[in-house]
């Protein structure tokens, strides 16, 4: 039971079909482990242990359901009926949706057993999950750093062995720069693969997925939850075959560009974080793949990191209203942290026609991104420019806002540009550092074409195993 945790989700199915265990001693299992860990790490808002073992008592030997009985969080940004929606936003009070995601509804249909919520920086801001509301999440690797953000929860839960896989979902960055400061794999959809009903019709920068322990994972729990619903403004095309297929087979000899400059001028590569991807490079080579070094990638241009924000900052206003119309009442700075406040004011100064003329600009730049990579099937770059942050470097409510989100684009430099011209892209395990923390690989790839990744992933992943390395704080729980 100790190592039960830390196999993949549908083995763990398997055992409960076969009557092996139950779904009950399963997601007990998963509760214990949140129970000893969590104090430490502080990755859930909220756990509903009642209500998951009374969902795991009505699934008996036999269930067909591919993920029966296996415990899963959904991160606090997403409704599940019955449980509190907070964004880790004092703002948001005490509600309770009465309401399911309708990737939930596909998650709770496969048989998972929801046991809590996960926690994020405040309105999933900023890439270190620290928030007023909820305090630090600590990185199971190192209690001193950050385990990432803005699925900070999610990432740290997994890797500490409290679930097998967990939600989370990507605006910038949220779910790959997680899984690259805790080592697991992030996969950001395309723009369009997972509908974001009831809420929106679509979304300019947020995909939702899982964070796992390996490529078949992300590959199985992405054919579950993809695809669109009834009243959907857009999706993206269907894929030829299932993305599980695709991560079962090799991949074609494939032209992979990599590059080491990020977007974001005047920013130096970590050495750890440079030396993973030259490997990954060297690596690549020997499995017969053509790789070549772009030295001036389509995206050192100036200002992108304002334009970014021109849009991401409406989008956190946007979350602000919500919050707000819940609460009754205008908001004001006492009503959240600095950063919020901060982008917040910028957002009602900006103006409909600046922020459709930003949008556009946005726009112009994937087009220019997508065109200038169309040579290569996919882009390697770091994970992450810098290591793993140190607690409170990059916390929302610290005395200088503005300083503190230009950090964090330093920190992160490479993994926005996917939101903006809505490409997956994937967050590898690879190496570990020095500092005895996860080294993360990064890939871009062609619009829609989550197959290509998944199946390089799982190429990669078979050469350079890393699933059964687990921190310190995880063995010996």
């Amino acid at each position: 039971m100790h190592d039960l945790l830390f196999r993949p989700a549908n083995e763990l199915a398997a055992l409960v079909r076969s009557g092996e265990i139950t779904a009950r001693e399963l997601v007990s299992a998963s509760l214990e482990r949140i129970e000893a860990l969590d104090g430490q790490l502080n990755a859930f808002t909220h756990v509903d242990a009642d209500g998951a073992l009374a969902t795991a008592d009505g699934i008996a030997p036999g269930d067909e359901r591919p993920f029966a009985g296996v415990p899963i969080a959904i991160k606090d940004n997403q409704p599940v009926e019955g449980m509190p929606l907070t964004f880790c936003a004092e703002l948001f009070g005490d509600l309770v949706p009465p309401f399911d995601a309708a990737f939930v509804g596909r998650l709770r249909a496969a048989g998972f057993v929801i046991v809590g919520k996960t926690a994020l920086p405040e309105y999933g801001i900023l890439p270190s999950t620290e928030s007023r509301r909820n305090g630090p999440t600590r990185n199971p690797w190192d209690l001193s750093r950050t385990p990432g953000g803005s699925s900070g929860g999610a990432a740290a839960a997994v890797a500490a062995g409290m679930l097998p896989l967990a939600h989370g979902n990507d605006g910038g960055g949220s779910i790959r720069i997680p899984a690259a400061c805790c080592g697991l794999v992030g996969l950001k959809p395309a723009r369009g693969r997972v509908s974001l009903a009831p809420a929106l019709g679509d979304s300019f920068l947020v995909a939702d997925g899982v964070l796992t322990r390996t490529v078949a994972e992300s590959a199985q729990l992405l054919d579950l939850i993809a695809g669109p619903e009834l009243g959907d403004a857009t999706w993206a095309p269907p894929p030829a075959e299932p993305f599980a297929a695709a991560a079962a087979r090799e991949p074609k000899p494939l032209r992979v560009g990599f590059t080491l400059s990020p977007p974001l001028t005047e920013i130096e590569v970590d050495p750890i974080a440079e030396r993973a991807v030259r490997d990954a490079a060297a690596l690549l080579q020997e499995l017969g793949h053509e790789v070549e070094e772009i030295a001036s990638p389509p995206w050192t241009i100036p200002g992108v990191f304002e334009l970014f924000s021109a849009s991401f900052g409406p989008a956190v206003a946007s979350t602000i209203v919500f919050a707000a119309t819940i609460a009754g009442r205008e908001p004001t700075a006492d009503d959240m942290e600095k950063l919020s406040w901060y982008l917040w004011e910028r957002a009602s100064q900006l103006g409909a026609a600046h922020f459709l003329a930003a949008q556009g600009q946005l726009q112009a730049l994937a087009r220019a991104f997508v065109t200038g990579m169309s040579d290569y099937d996919v882009v390697l770059t770091p994970s992450l420019a810098l290591r793993p942050r140190p607690i409170g470097e990059l916390f929302g409510d610290n005395d200088d806002p503005a300083e503190t989100f230009r950090r964090s684009g330093e920190f992160t430099p490479f993994t926005a540009i996917a939101n903006v011209t809505g490409q997956p892209a994937i967050s590898l395990p690879f190496a570990h550092g020095e500092d005895g923390l996860p080294v993360g690989i990064h890939f871009f790839g062609r619009p829609a074409d989550e197959a290509t990744l998944l199946a390089l992933g799982a190429q990669i992943e078979a050469a350079r195993p890393w699933a059964g390395r687990r921190p310190e704080l995880a063995a010996a729980a």
